[in-house]
């Protein structure tokens, strides 16, 4: 398993892909360190990446928001939040690592090192907001604009620009011509303190179970799980 000796050694790597050098390498090595990690290394005093994630969250929707605000001068409220909701969403924020491969340097513990499923994309999306927070301590606001937009202002373009699908639609019209009935989803484990839940849902037909989704909110994980159920019954 990676240990801190190994973190500090990838420091210059990491700063190399984000193209970013910290005035303080410590933000930067806080920022790839996560609870699980900490809670089985308790006697070395480590810190883990929390309180930067709760920064980073804040920050990215502030620059995200001003992007919105200053390109879509026509749009309504209503419209610039959702638009905001779909950029800063955890399956966003763990793509974005996941586009600069960061994530084979995040301290994790041996049990969430295992973990290749349920919550993996949730940790690797609140690795995005404590590195976002670093950044934000180290350099400020404009570098943190500078940094977010240069490795991905055309991404943020396209998902902006494609139409979200309504996946839970999608699955209910799939289940009432089959089936003659609706599905249903189920939370089955919450996790995380309350100002930052993570939700599972299970989603079935009958006795069926068609997918497990996950989110930071009831309705993120009820979309996420129709859209893995749609994808497993082959529908698109």
């Amino acid at each position: 398993m990676k240990s801190l000796e190994h973190l500090h050694q990838e420091l210059a790597e990491i700063q190399e892909k984000i193209d970013y050098n910290f005035l303080d390498p410590a933000l930067l090595k806080l920022a790839f360190v996560h609870r699980s990690y900490v809670n089985e290394n308790r006697e070395s005093l480590l810190k883990h990446n929390e309180r930067l994630e709760f920064l980073g969250d804040v920050v990215l929707g502030l620059i995200i928001s001003d992007f919105l605000y200053v390109r879509y001068p026509q749009k309504a409220e209503g419209e610039l939040s959702y638009l905001r909701s779909r950029l800063v969403e955890a399956a966003s924020c763990s793509y974005y690592v996941q586009k600069m491969k960061l994530d084979k340097y995040l301290l994790l513990g041996r049990g969430e090192s295992m973990n290749k499923g349920r919550g993996r994309y949730t940790i690797l999306a609140n690795l995005f907001e404590a590195l976002i927070g670093a950044i934000y301590l180290d350099g400020k606001i404009d570098e943190t604009r500078h940094f977010f937009f240069k490795h991905f202002e055309k991404d943020i373009l396209k998902i902006i620009e494609s139409p979200c699908q309504n996946w839970k639609a999608i699955l209910q019209d799939h289940c009432q011509k089959k089936y003659q009935r609706p599905p249903t989803y189920e939370v089955v484990k919450e996790e995380g303190p309350a100002h930052e839940k993570v939700f599972f849902v299970s989603v079935k037909i009958g006795d069926i179970f068609l997918g497990e989704g996950v989110g930071r909110s009831k309705k993120e994980a009820e979309q996420d799980g129709a859209q893995k159920a749609i994808r497993g019954l082959g529908l698109k």
